[in-house]
């Protein structure tokens, strides 16, 4: 088990929906990432930072597009740092271990620039599940998701964190099961919230039917720069996200050329050794990603080839 997070942490998820990670990655990790952020994002925002509020005439909040503004999708125009960020092997193995120690495939990654004033950040709960799967959570755990936001700022309750409600919580209030939030419930929910503020590096890790909400950020002038990374089985052909084929014209060469087989495996492309590899797929690998270290995949390919020729002899 990774240093960075305990057997509490797991057991906490499985059973509360929700988990927050202190100082999951170090400053140093996260340091080039703020950065890349700061020029990404860093004009956005502009205006007298005070905080935007709407009156939507709900106990809870509403969904508007400004809250979706500034968001990205791997790979990113950025270090090769940010766009490895949510490949980290330490991610992928505790996501392999909340979903049941078994291979995992990452199928969202998305940056997150929040500033006080350009929307009212305000939700109602809700479970992430709509645009996750056609279907609903299934009820085996180790079937769903893994949905992570990792801070690359601190992040307050004056900074927009996140607000959850433990599963044993909502259970009580909307019945067990339940993936919808009715609004004359969205008051006992909101009773029942925790916050998930943390400082810069930690992470928040919560599953697709977990009850959750943005909240408005009312510090002046502030910002809110996040990552959302989400994992499922490698089998899961019932949750996706990003399509990472449909964007060939984004600068992918900083995931395949520095990226390990191990964390490529999680994009879907086969590992060394499998099946899908021959000569030519290797050769034309090769020419499409000229500076692609693919010497695990050859040397996997050559030694599956004398095992071939020792069996026949």
């Amino acid at each position: 088990m990774s240093a960075r997070y305990q057997q509490q942490h797991i057991e906490t998820w499985h059973k509360d929906g929700a988990v927050v990670i202190p100082n999951f990655f170090a400053p140093d990790e996260i340091a080039p990432i703020h950065t890349d952020y700061a020029r990404l994002y860093g004009s956005e925002g502009a205006g007298d930072g005070n905080t935007l509020s709407i009156n939507t005439g709900q106990p809870a909040g509403a969904f508007h597009p400004k809250q979706f503004k500034n968001l990205d999708t791997l790979p990113y125009d950025g270090s090769v740092a940010m766009n490895l960020l949510s490949l980290h092997p330490a991610l992928i193995q505790f996501a392999s271990q909340l979903l049941g120690n078994q291979p995992v495939q990452l199928y969202q990654s998305h940056t997150w620039a929040k500033f006080t004033g350009e929307a009212d950040y305000e939700q109602p709960f809700h479970c992430d599940y709509g645009n996750h799967t056609l279907t609903v959570p299934a009820e085996d755990v180790a079937a769903r998701t893994v949905n992570f936001v990792i801070y690359l700022s601190d992040v307050t309750d004056a900074l927009g964190a996140m607000h959850f409600v433990t599963k044993p919580a909502s259970d009580a209030i909307l019945g067990p099961r339940a993936i919808t939030a009715p609004t004359e419930h969205q008051v006992a929910l909101k009773a029942q919230q925790n916050s998930a503020a943390a400082p810069a590096g930690s992470i928040v890790a919560y599953g697709i039917d977990t009850f959750h909400r943005g909240t408005n950020m009312t510090e002046p002038n502030g910002l809110r720069y996040t990552m959302t990374v989400s994992f499922k089985r490698a089998d899961n052909a019932n949750i996706g996200f990003h399509v990472w084929q449909h964007a060939v014209e984004r600068p992918w060469h900083r995931v395949m050329n520095h990226a390990t087989p191990m964390q490529l495996t999680c994009l879907g492309i086969p590992g060394p050794g499998d099946a899908f590899w021959t000569p030519l797929t290797l050769q034309q690998c090769q020419n499409r990603w000229p500076d692609w270290d693919m010497s695990e995949y050859v040397s996997a390919f050559a030694a599956a080839t004398r095992g071939t020729a020792t069996k026949a002899d």
